[in-house]
């Protein structure tokens, strides 16, 4: 792969518009970011669980806070990969392109979780486990072997592609209109869902294969499967920035807030923290950090001390492989390939998280509310797009969003509305929506 082919500010849906040699101060990398911060889907994420239920008297992390946290980090690590990356390539005519690395992934970051339903990642499988274990099951004969695969490993990043690719009803072709590398950026897992493996883990639905073959021929992207085999590419180079962000930001960000929530202690968060760092560095570290007395503010110095030194080392790592990168031959993210006293305090990081924040009771009871609502919003909407005459049918799909075709020609399209409605939904939005058809809640009442 190219980066002077990698780097296009083409419009996914606007190709007919596309002046490359328009001057203008606002690049239309730029204009990806902007656009996201002032679209619904962006907005919504601000009612969304990350990790811990959204807030009583102490505010956490939310999707929307988590994503422009994601962001900031991924612009710095991919403006430091630029500098050097300009030096490297200084006699090349198309070196300037490099200096949007920072705009493309700042963009990419904003929009990686936008397909996340609500409830965390427990409305992921929730909605993947409704299909494969739940009532939804019954529909297996129905589909072809692609689209239940949609359903049963149903993924956050392939339905944020949709998101921003999909003509959804009463809506402009190209959904958002991003650029080519924007929406590149975005797919961390560029393959098919009968690939997704016990993980899960794919790029795009069937809806949208064509969709991802565009941006892949237009970015010069690396396929990787044989003829006829299922699609399967190299990531795009700039992948692996937005994945090492969101990493570094969910990870350290996760301990910050159960340091908040005291589901961890301050020693424990600080001997965490300072294990980044080795003398005499460390030194100076907890000499900076006793200047205040808060255990916040104390805890919140070190996270960004943290955060400096895994996006150094993470661009080290970027720009040591960047030749694999660009050959589709690297394995793994950018902090799985880095080691030393970093890579050892990221796994302790991550081995506390596993047993005792993501297994906390309130974190677990979440996942159970979550479920259960995501579940019984399936029940109730994919049994009215299968038995549409029933007066209750018509009475439920009434209420629906229009952008969303409920009426589809095919039960695949069918199916896909329900899930476009429930994933785009907010956590208030799903339980309001629970309680009144459980009935127990009422209008006026």
């Amino acid at each position: 792969m190219e980066w002077n082919k990698l780097i296009s500010d083409k419009r996914f849906g606007l190709e007919h518009y596309h002046d490359p040699k328009k001057n203008a101060t606002r690049t239309d990398f730029r204009r990806d970011y902007d656009r996201l911060v002032f679209s619904s889907p962006f907005r919504r994420l601000q009612n969304k669980t990350q990790v811990f239920p959204l807030p009583g008297s102490i505010f956490v992390h939310n999707r929307l806070t988590h994503s422009m946290e994601v962001a900031c980090v991924g612009k710095s690590l991919a403006d430091n990969i630029a500098q050097a990356l300009r030096e490297r390539y200084a006699s090349e005519s198309w070196v300037g392109e490099l200096s949007h690395l920072g705009d493309i992934v700042a963009a990419a970051c904003l929009a990686h979780d936008l397909g996340n339903p609500p409830f965390g990642h427990s409305g992921e499988k929730a909605i993947g486990t409704y299909f494969s274990e739940g009532a939804g099951s019954t529909l297996r004969d129905r589909l072809s072997v692609n689209e239940w695969s949609d359903f049963i490993n149903f993924e956050g990043n392939a339905n944020a592609f949709r998101i921003l690719t999909h003509q959804f009803n009463g809506r402009r072709e190209g959904g958002f209109a991003m650029t080519y590398s924007t929406l590149a950026s975005v797919v961390k897992y560029p393959y098919e869902s009968v690939l997704a493996g016990s993980k899960g883990k794919f790029g795009f639905f069937c809806s949208e294969t064509d969709s991802y073959l565009r941006v892949a021929e237009e970015l010069g992207l690396k396929r990787i499967s044989a003829d006829g085999a299922p699609l399967r590419y190299a990531r795009h180079p700039l992948v692996y920035i937005v994945e090492a962000a969101d990493d570094i930001c969910y990870e350290v960000m996760d301990l910050e807030d159960a340091h908040k929530l005291r589901i961890i202690t301050t020693a424990e968060v600080t001997e965490l923290l300072l294990a980044f760092f080795e003398p005499p560095r460390r030194d100076r570290i907890v000499e900076n950090m006793l200047r205040v007395d808060d255990p916040n503010e104390q805890v919140a110095y070190l996270r960004s001390c943290v955060i400096g030194a895994l996006v150094g080392r993470c661009a080290e790592c970027f720009l040591e492989n960047e030749s694999r990168i660009l050959s589709g031959d690297f394995q793994g993210s950018l902090l799985k390939n880095i080691s030393g006293t970093e890579s050892e305090a990221y796994a302790q990081c991550n081995e506390l998280s596993m047993q005792k924040i993501y297994c906390a009771s309130d974190v677990v009871d979440i996942e159970l509310a979550g479920n259960r609502i995501i579940t019984f919003l399936l029940e109730k909407l994919v049994d009215a797009v299968t038995r549409p005459e029933l007066n209750y049918s018509k009475l439920l799909l009434s209420q629906v969003p229009r952008q969303y075709d409920v009426s589809a020609p095919t039960l695949y399209g069918r199916l896909q509305a329900v899930v476009d409605h429930v994933s785009a939904m907010t956590d208030v939005y799903a339980l309001n929506l629970y309680r009144k058809l459980n009935g127990s809640t009422l209008p006026a009442v």
